[in-house]
């Protein structure tokens, strides 16, 4: 664990669950595994507070415990789960644009909570849906449920792992810490729920003391019943997320190589085994071209013989995106996730090449990735740059880590005359180099967007008063000299500085999700490597 993602592991934490949850999470960071009057001693927070912090990451899926031998209970931080809070507003947007409004809330509010019932996030959906609707439309909690359905069937979200049902002896003691498991069967299956009802929307303060008295009734008649699927929770698959992600990255490169139709037939490849193929597998499972003929979308008219054409296509393409496996049922394809990530990665290596140290530098990276391994003579031939030039090219790469040098020597005594020195591309290490310093970026933009916004506190919160007085008074019916007046309380130099921060907040945001997408990337091609 570097400085950089210790560092950027603690902003995320503070940003998102205040400084107690911030400092327990940062010191089993920085330690490893630790048992809780650890925790309590060198935090030097209370007993009760380091229990609710503990709670709340172990709820999130950010920590774990596991029960040692000699019965002590050990907590862990869970790095790549809290760094992956940067990629959230990605998850939101991904349901958003694949199952609407519904989708979106759903995961919002997974992602919320850490853990939920069906029954819990279908109300709270539907009320909050309800909100934004118009006056005398409501939302149905079987829309919202149907919703719900379709995401554990396409694995965008998962049961949580529970604790077995054992018969409990008198004799026996009940253990320090509980085991959870969870039947990977069970896991998507949605329990069948009557969820009759629709959302509601919130009433004013008048309202709220009318009907007080019946809501306390109500409460104290559904206590004693708890909901039908009580103990049966659900959290977002964060794996299933980076798997569509991935995927999108496979059929934009594809389009972009060669052309729509192309990306198409992928993109119903990679559909067709999104759901039995693993999240860590180096492939797919092979597809007959008469399988994926049968699932191309409607709106693609082509036969089946162009198709084969672009699947032979697609498989001679020295990327190797898609490869044949077999001749049967008319040949059978897969889709090469590795080799695709490989080069994705490769991509992202070039491009940052290219922005840093310009067109030039990016021919002599390019040609050390195709012939391996060159000596500076051969660059300079290769690359057709004169020698004064390639040699500070060069050098400047290899100061920064994005080239390598190997020596062999032809004696023992490594004489530098008796010497060859040659260049090359350790894709792997300049990745985990890159990698390094994209969390320092983040970082250093979580850090800067916390200080714009720490300097201009008074003027926002002056901003937010103005506001509220605004919608009070349209909501009571005022003039509009009235609001003008209101409106005014915030002089133009002001306004202006308002401006630009909200321009500057929205940029450092926008760079964080770009940022993001180069990890990500680079991520998963790091773990596909040390997997393979």
């Amino acid at each position: 664990m570097t400085q950089a993602e210790i560092k950027l592991c603690s902003l995320l934490l503070q940003e998102h669950f205040g400084e107690i949850v911030e400092k327990i999470g940062t010191f089993l960071v920085r330690t490893g595994a630790q048992p809780l009057r650890i925790i309590v001693s060198e935090t030097g927070l209370l007993l009760d507070q380091v229990k609710k912090g503990l709670c709340v990451l172990i709820q999130h899926n950010l920590a774990t415990y596991q029960l040692q031998k000699r019965g002590s209970v050990e907590y862990e931080a869970q790095c790549e789960r809290i760094l992956h809070i940067l990629r959230y507003p990605r998850y939101i947007y991904s349901a958003k644009t694949l199952y609407g409004d519904t989708g979106e809330l759903l995961v919002e509010e997974l992602l919320l909570n850490g853990k939920m019932t069906m029954s819990a996030v279908v109300r709270k959906v539907a009320d909050r849906l309800t909100e934004t609707m118009e006056d005398g439309k409501t939302m149905d909690y079987s829309d919202v449920s149907g919703t719900f359905v379709r995401l554990a069937d396409t694995h965008f979200i998962q049961r949580c792992p529970l604790v077995p049902d054992s018969p409990q002896t008198p004799e026996a003691p009940p253990p320090a810490a509980p085991t959870l498991v969870i039947d990977e069967k069970e896991m998507y299956v949605v329990p069948r729920l009557n969820l009759v009802g629709k959302g509601k929307r919130r009433r004013s303060c008048e309202e709220e003391e009318d009907g007080e008295r019946k809501v306390k009734k109500q409460k104290q008649g559904e206590s004693s019943e708890p909901p039908p699927d009580d103990g049966i929770y659900w959290q977002v698959n964060i794996d299933r997320f980076h798997q569509h992600f991935r995927d999108q990255g496979i059929v934009s490169a594809v389009a972009s190589r060669m052309d729509q139709t192309s990306s198409e037939i992928v993109r119903t490849m990679l559909r067709m085994s999104e759901v039995t193929t693993s999240s860590s597998a180096p492939h797919t499972q092979p597809l007959s071209s008469h399988e994926i003929f049968r699932s191309l979308p409607a709106g693609y008219n082509i036969t089946k013989q162009i198709l084969d054409q672009y699947l032979t296509l697609l498989a001679d393409d020295p990327l190797e995106f898609v490869g044949k496996s077999g001749d049967s049922g008319g040949g059978t394809f897969t889709v090469n996730l590795h080799k695709a990530l490989v080069s994705l990665a490769t991509a992202t290596l070039e491009s940052i090449v290219e922005e840093r140290f310009g067109s030039r530098c990016a021919r002599i990276f390019r040609l050390l990735l195709r012939k391996k391994h060159l000596e500076q003579k051969q660059v300079e031939d290769f690359a057709m740059i004169p020698a004064k030039e390639a040699k500070e090219m060069l050098y400047k790469m290899l100061s920064e880590n994005f080239v390598s040098l190997q020596e062999i020597p032809k004696t023992p005594d490594h004489a530098p005359s008796r010497t060859f020195y040659l260049y090359t591309v350790n894709i792997v290490s300049a990745a985990r180099m890159l990698l390094h310093r994209c969390y320092k970026s983040v970082a250093n933009l979580i850090e800067r967007r916390q200080y714009e916004t720490k300097e201009n506190k008074r003027l926002l919160e002056k901003s937010q008063r103005v506001e509220a007085i605004l919608a009070s008074m349209q909501a009571t019916g005022a003039e509009d000299t009235q609001l003008q007046e209101i409106e005014e309380m915030i002089t133009a130099p002001e306004r202006q500085q308002l401006e630009t921060l909200k321009r500057n907040v929205n940029k450092m945001d926008a760079s964080e999700n770009q940022v993001d997408e180069t990890i990500f990337v680079l991520e998963m091609f790091i773990e596909s490597t040390m997997r393979k």
